[in-house]
């Protein structure tokens, strides 16, 4: 069955990401944050809540463990207090290139031969994503 097949690689992909991560004190939810950050700077809570496809009760402490840690800050907007922006500190920042390694670690572990592999497999997770998202949208019949 496939279930085991996605659940089982995505089990064994967060354990290499928390093995990596352990010396950092980071957890693979905390480095996806940074990852986020990394790549579109500054963003919304909400705005990383659907980067994540997470929710503001799963995303909120969270942030609030990495801004105690010194990692992100959140602040609220002049324009609209109800949007609270999240940025990188200067530790935040300095976690990119110390991490940089990282993705090639991972990219080695899948055991694809190139790049160009690991791509059509990156197509292949996001479509797998996309089309189990409306096929729990529709209802079950029985």
């Amino acid at each position: 069955m496939v279930c085991f097949a996605v659940y089982a690689a995505a089990r064994s992909t967060t354990q290499a990401y928390r093995t990596l991560l352990e010396p950092w004190g980071l957890t693979y939810p905390q480095y996806l944050v940074l990852v986020v950050l990394w790549t579109e700077g500054d963003v919304s809570v909400s705005t990383l809540c659907e980067r994540m496809h997470l929710d503001t009760g799963t995303v909120s402490p969270l942030l609030r463990r990495m801004e105690r840690d010194g990692l992100l800050r959140r602040e609220r907007r002049d324009a609209d207090e109800r949007v609270v922006t999240v940025a990188l500190t200067a530790r935040g920042e300095e976690l990119r290139e110390e991490l940089a390694g990282l993705p090639e670690r991972i990219a080695r572990g899948t055991g694809l031969p190139d790049e160009a592999a690991a791509h059509d497999l990156i197509g292949t997770l996001h479509h797998l994503d996309a089309s189990m998202r409306a096929a729990a949208a529709e209802p079950l019949r029985g």
